[in-house]
């Protein structure tokens, strides 16, 4: 997510390192925060990988400093980032949905529309298998596990609800 979230701030405009981080955490960071000791390898392999560039300058201070912005092949790879497949880990699910689901302006009507079901899909999977253990009469689960997983199958069903606005909200769109 790293890579996604980086690429994002740098389709806006040419950004150093330190303010990189400070986009994301502007654009991100009620759902995901990384420190600048994950920003720089993401930077070099963007750099290695020709999603990006960047130019050195010396500030009026002296000191140096590295400006980096995104290439043609950086918002190629943006959008490949955006509807890659999310990962079945459900721990992650709800940070890795969210970045993609805001950095869905760059993607076409179709690309939104695809996006909106593989994450719909993904989370009624992930809702399925809380209700599966709830409901499993072998389960002994606790007072506690049952009280998260609730909470769990609650929070999904109101995802798929958003999820289920956005691509009303899409299919709208002209």
């Amino acid at each position: 997510m790293n890579e996604l979230m980086i690429l994002f701030v740098l389709a806006r405009r040419e950004l150093t390192m330190y303010s990189v981080q400070k986009m994301i955490e502007e654009n991100f960071g009620a759902f995901s925060m990384p420190s600048f000791g994950a920003i720089k390898p993401a930077l070099t392999r963007l750099e290695k990988n020709k999603c990006l560039t960047s130019r050195k300058m010396m500030s009026d201070g002296g000191k140096l400093s590295v400006f980096y912005t995104i290439t043609n092949e950086g918002l190629k790879e943006l959008k490949r980032l955006i509807l890659a497949p999310l990962s079945d880990n459900s721990v992650q699910f709800f940070s890795n949905a969210r970045v993609k689901i805001s950095c869905a302006s760059y993607l076409t009507q179709q690309e939104c529309a695809d996006l909106f079901f593989q994450i719909k899909s993904s989370a009624l999977k992930h809702k399925t298998c809380a209700e599966n253990i709830i409901n499993n009469e072998y389960n002994q689960l606790s007072f506690y596990q049952r009280i998260i997983l609730d909470n769990t199958i609650c929070e999904f069903a109101n995802f798929i609800t958003i999820l289920e606005g956005l691509e009303k909200e899409n299919a709208s769109r002209s």
